[in-house]
């Protein structure tokens, strides 16, 4: 039976808490939505009213929003995190066979689009604390078709751009960065000066995914440059290689953000920097309650970036992750394995050639990672019962 005394000293008080508890959701959009449902609702009848349904002024308008947000020279919007990937491999002009190194840890839109373009995608294991892709990994990989860096700052938390930039700059490298989950998340050079994640690198690519820290009603992405030509490129790659209305100076493809969506998005704009704290207060209770816990890895968090938590993810040792997912099941408490299976051994991505042991790092991680719920809309009771039930299962081995 599960043990309440580590939280709460009346268990009875605690399991009528639990059933008057709203259920734990691994992401809570409803909630979310009803929090702000009134500013939503005025900007999706507003939109409705217009009927100005695909480039509409609102897209602008968030444009603009999101740049002033960032500090970015160009945010350009476009249908989706993957296609904001794709559009700045195509936006450099590579070519066919050139290398582009990137995490094996991550999801599989980063590697997808480098193949799709006829690129080679060269995957590096992470750091094993941070998850991030590893600089010195980095380092080995480059040969001389090498072209691009693609960092990922996954769940929430930017790799090492200093270390990344600096090698991209000793070999004459672009650097993408896939910031779909570090929307809003402050990267700290060491001379103090601050960038949001995506606008640091060549290009940055970001995603508006409903469960994203800033996420839409449907799909939506978008693009960071401070280059101006770049922006151009962009632009008109996105808009089916238009820079004039129908001519065709780029080869491009239709990739653009609904109207609906950017007016949707100019609303959780205004509310990114409370949501990311909220955020931030659910991994602080996290991190107190597990950081004396054996069998246990707290997130750790790097010197030089916030960490906005798109997830919580706690490596499980000595092989019990895939008990406790089974045991917060059992409890009604989601969890999620991000991710279950490295990249190079998916059967896509068998031609690349890679053996089954080429990334102990990243197949040790698929092994020990789990991730807990973590939205903005958590209450203390389900931050309480959660972490009661992960102690009690160690407790009790």
């Amino acid at each position: 039976p599960f043990s309440f005394k580590a939280f709460e000293k009346n268990s009875i008080f605690v399991v009528l808490k639990f059933n008057m508890m709203r259920d734990i959701q691994m992401v809570d959009l409803r909630a979310q939505y009803e929090r702000i449902k009134g500013e939503i609702d005025g900007a999706i009848g507003a939109v409705l009213n217009s009927t100005a349904f695909i480039k509409g002024p609102e897209v602008g308008m968030f444009e603009e929003e999101l740049k002033q947000y960032t500090g970015a020279e160009h945010v350009i919007s476009c249908g989706n995190g993957t296609d904001a990937l794709q559009i700045a491999m195509m936006s450099l002009g590579l070519k066919p066979g050139d290398e582009v190194i990137t995490t094996n840890f991550t999801f599989v839109a980063t590697i997808e689009v480098v193949s799709l373009l006829g690129l080679k995608p060269v995957i590096v294991d992470p750091d094993p604390d941070t998850f991030n892709i590893s600089d010195e990994a980095v380092r080995k990989a480059i040969s001389p078709r090498t072209k691009a860096i693609v960092p990922v700052h996954l769940f929430g938390q930017c790799a090492d751009m200093e270390n990344i930039l600096g090698i991209a700059a000793k070999h004459g490298l672009f650097v993408v960065e896939d910031a779909a989950q570090a929307t809003g998340t402050d990267y700290i050079f060491k001379n103090g000066v601050i960038r949001k994640a995506g606008t640091i690198g060549t290009i940055g690519a970001t995603s508006f995914f409903p469960s994203k820290n800033l996420g839409c009603f449907g799909d939506g992405g978008a693009l960071y440059t401070n280059d101006e030509g770049l922006a151009r490129k962009i632009r008109s790659i996105a808009n089916h290689g238009m820079k004039v209305r129908y001519h065709y100076n780029d080869i491009g493809i239709n990739s653009r953000l609904d109207t609906l969506q950017a007016a949707i998005l100019r609303v959780k704009l205004r509310y990114l920097d409370r949501f990311n704290n909220s955020r931030r207060h659910v991994a602080d209770c996290y991190d107190e309650a597990f950081s004396g816990c054996q069998g246990i890895q707290i997130p750790v968090r790097s010197g030089f970036s916030s960490h906005s938590f798109h997830q919580y993810t706690l490596k499980i040792q000595n092989g019990k992750r895939d008990d406790l997912k089974k045991y917060l099941n059992e409890k009604h408490i989601p969890s999620m394995i991000y991710y279950p299976g490295p990249l190079h051994m998916q059967e896509a991505y068998h031609y690349l050639g890679y053996g089954e042991n080429d990334f102990p790092v990243t197949t040790a991680l698929c092994k020990e990672v789990l991730s807990l719920p973590m939205h903005t809309e958590m209450e203390q009771e389900q931050i309480d019962y959660i972490t009661g039930c992960v102690l009690d299962f160690f407790n009790s081995k």
